[in-house]
């Protein structure tokens, strides 16, 4: 294998996948040379880097395509910070969408936005699907964390939906924070208006009543992830090849009119679907 020439074999190393190349340096000297090739590399990059790396913050220099690649799979703040991307895998850009306000968190950006103290929640996002790849389906998720003092976020429940062009994907619910049944909140109402003119007993079994719907809308609470955040899904949905148009993603609950504070949100996140 040595004795064929370097370019034969980067080409036939250009035809697997970023993985594969970085094995393959470890065959020898010459496959080493070979998979440093940027014409291997650069097989492996999303058809429109250039245009990303035009929008990133901070100018990126890199010596090679391979170490282009690599830099790519950390994350890159784009449009003027109000975007991060990163490659998820070859030709596949993982995008996250920056709400921005200022509130100093520990995340992959100086900036997050925290919910103060409103009646009205209503998260938007926006992007256009030619900034993904095409023929795949995407998931999107809102990625947050509750503070210390959060409340109100757990009932009632907020809807989530995906919206891409005319297509509209069903809307279904999220909880950010585990419920606070109905039956609980009457009872905490009660004892702060009658006091000790409450009948414990009614209360306990009022409580009783609904442990297991609480128990329940609990599993509907966003997942943990190894970042420290934590995740909702919003929805998903396909993006063909080629389509230019709008996705929006929502996160709303304007019906209960009760208070809520506490979210602190880093962004939406937008990759491909894992099934």
């Amino acid at each position: 294998m040595d004795r064929l020439p370097e370019g034969c074999v980067a080409h036939a190393i250009a035809l697997t996948s970023p993985r594969d190349a970085c094995r393959f340096s470890a065959v020898s000297s010459c496959f080493h040379s070979a998979a440093a090739y940027d014409t291997v590399w650069d097989r492996f990059l999303p058809s429109d880097y250039r245009s990303i790396l035009s929008r990133a913050v901070r100018p990126v220099v890199c010596s090679s395509k391979r170490d282009l690649f690599f830099r790519l799979c950390d994350s890159l703040l784009i449009d003027a910070g109000k975007m991060c991307a990163s490659l998820f895998s070859p030709t596949l850009l993982l995008l996250l969408l920056l709400l921005h306000v200022s509130f100093p968190v520990r995340a992959r950006f100086s900036e997050a936005a925290e919910l103060v103290n409103v009646c009205w929640l209503e998260i938007r996002g926006k992007i256009q699907s030619r900034m993904l790849s095409g023929r795949r389906t995407y998931a999107a998720y809102l990625i947050f964390k509750l503070a210390d003092w959060s409340r109100g976020l757990g009932h009632p429940p907020q809807e989530a939906s995906v919206t891409v062009g005319v297509q509209h994907s069903s809307t279904h619910v999220v909880r950010l924070q585990p419920s606070d049944s109905p039956s609980r909140v009457r009872a905490r109402r009660n004892r702060i208006r009658f006091g000790p003119l409450v009948r414990w007993g009614a209360m306990m079994l009022e409580i009783a009543a609904d442990q297991e719907a609480s128990a329940a809308a609990a599993a509907e609470v966003g997942d943990a992830r190894d970042d420290g955040w934590m995740e909702a899904e919003l929805g998903e949905f396909y993006n063909e090849e080629g389509e230019d148009g709008e996705v929006e993603m929502s996160l709303m609950e304007v019906k209960g009119g009760h208070w809520k504070k506490g979210l602190i949100i880093q962004g939406i996140e937008i990759r491909p679907k894992a099934y």
